[in-house]
């Protein structure tokens, strides 16, 4: 049964165009593409995101403030009524570019920072200096008024620290922290060795949605969608109906206007250079499909399916391109395959 449309957030990945070449890039970003969408192309999808209902926009990259026309695109995207974020690394918000964005629109900053080690950071970003421009960006973020939040990629080799960049985002006066679970898409391929097991995985999730009891900013971990289950298993309260939106909730358009399910999901969907992003969301049989629940494995009988739903895209590098298939970085077992086990093993005694 295809459930009901609730479109929430949509990601629009503005240029290819970054300014750094981080090791787990899933756009493997660095140069301009030729094909990019141009402003006009961009209002057009702005208009049609609207029409169809979505209420937030993320405008990423790349790094979208190398894009020349991105505070006209936001502003833009405010006056249809979207609510505006910006995905970032953080170096290019000077003082000028934080006031710009405050008065363009920009209702929130995501900024990343990897690591509360500075080293680590620039290792991972692959730049000097990274570490202190994101600091910089935040600090000019806060100086203009203008609300900021942390991205971390979290992977085995910062693991430990998570809950320590959770409580300097909180010093920092962030208004969130979103903890992006390691997939291994675009440059991230080359160290999938990195991305968490199902036990540091499950022990990781536990650790941020007890931390959630003891501080004030949101936590929210991406690619991760367990968090859902483990947050009701402890019977704590999470403003998110679902963990993964992919395809009911949610979908990105890259830089060529190419429509994918998601940022780590790289499955061509159409493009809105050639059908309107409305006729792709709708109608898409992919999307459709994502719109079921006839997923395979635990996924299928799972009773938290409905608020957690597996990530689609780890199913996807893990299952040779099934994204209907099981996560299975996940280590919980459904009641009911509990319970056949169970009948099993009483027949047999029987």
């Amino acid at each position: 049964m295809e459930r009901k449309i609730n479109p929430v957030l949509i990601s629009w990945n503005v240029t290819r165009a970054c300014n750094l070449n981080c090791l787990h890039c899933y756009r493997d970003a660095g140069t301009r593409e030729e094909d990019e969408l141009t402003l006009e192309q961009g209002k057009k999808l702005i208009r049609e995101i609207a029409q169809v209902g979505f209420k937030l926009i993320v405008l990423s990259g790349g790094e979208p403030l190398m894009r020349e026309d991105i505070y006209e695109l936001i502003n833009y995207a405010k006056d249809c009524n979207l609510r505006v974020v910006l995905g970032t690394n953080g170096i290019l918000i000077t003082k000028d570019a934080a006031q710009k964005l405050k008065l363009s629109g920009t209702s929130r900053v995501g900024i990343s920072l990897d690591s509360i080690n500075e080293k680590s950071h620039d290792e991972f970003r692959m730049q000097i200096g990274a570490f202190r421009g994101a600091l910089e960006g935040m600090k000019n973020c806060q100086e203009a008024g203008l609300e900021f939040q942390i991205h971390t990629t979290v992977r085995e080799r910062n693991m430990s620290e998570i809950e320590e960049i959770t409580d300097l985002a909180q010093n920092l006066k962030a208004k969130a922290h979103h903890i992006f679970f390691l997939v291994p898409t675009g440059r991230a391929a080359n160290i999938k060795e990195e991305e968490l097991k199902a036990l540091e995985h499950e022990k990781l999730l536990r650790k941020i949605v007890e931390k959630q009891r003891k501080i004030k900013i949101e936590l929210k971990p991406t690619c991760a969608p367990q968090f859902m289950r483990i947050a009701k298993q402890k019977g704590i309260d999470m403003r998110f109906s679902r963990g993964c939106l992919t395809g009911v909730s949610y979908c990105v358009i890259i830089p060529n206007g190419d429509v994918h399910p998601c940022p780590y999901l790289p499955i061509k969907i159409g493009n809105v250079k050639e059908k309107s992003f409305i006729e792709i969301w709708n109608d898409s049989e992919i999307f459709k499909a994502l719109r079921t629940k006839e997923f395979g494995g635990r996924c299928a009988v799972c009773e938290y399916e409905p608020i957690c739903g597996g990530c689609r895209a780890r199913a996807y590098f893990h299952n040779n391109g099934d994204y209907l298939a099981e996560d299975h970085w996940c280590l919980y077992q459904p009641k009911a395959l509990r319970k056949n086990v169970i009948n099993h093993r009483d027949r047999r005694e029987i």
